[in-house]
């Protein structure tokens, strides 16, 4: 099955439903993959399910904000289906599955990244897979 493309179209209907107007900045994809982010949360604050390209945009944009603000390879963050990165400095992997991975779903992990819930609540609530001496985000979540 193919993606379907976070398009200008699909943010409009996405806000379309939310009872939100157009977006009005730059159809460019960083400029889209922000916005797709506060669609997204939108549609958490309304109880409404967002579209998958929305959330798969907001994904990929807050773990490259953490990929960004935590530079290394030494721990693999995962959030399956939509992305993964590699952060913090240390001993890094280059083969195989790596020693300190955290993984998460999608509404997880934005809830994390914009202070939503803790990272000890996430994983008092079990939402949160973390194995490995590295693998906690406590002290990068929220991001800045």
């Amino acid at each position: 099955m193919a993606r379907a493309p976070l398009t200008l179209t699909v943010l409009n209907e996405q806000l379309a439903a939310l009872g939100r107007p157009p977006y009005e900045g730059p159809d460019e994809p960083a400029a889209l993959r922000l916005a797709a982010l506060d669609a997204v949360l939108a549609a958490l604050d309304a109880g409404a399910e967002p579209g998958r390209p929305l959330l798969r945009a907001a994904v990929r944009v807050t773990l490259d904000r953490l990929a960004e603000a935590a530079p290394g390879r030494a721990v693999e963050v995962r959030v399956p289906p939509f992305a993964a990165v590699q952060c913090m400095e240390g001993p890094r992997h280059t083969r195989g599955t790596p020693p300190n991975v955290v993984e998460m779903d999608a509404v997880t992990w934005l809830e994390l990244a914009t202070g939503r819930v803790t990272w000890d609540e996430a994983v008092h609530a079990r939402r949160i897979t973390a194995g490995g001496p590295r693998a906690d985000l406590s002290a990068l979540v929220p991001l800045k």
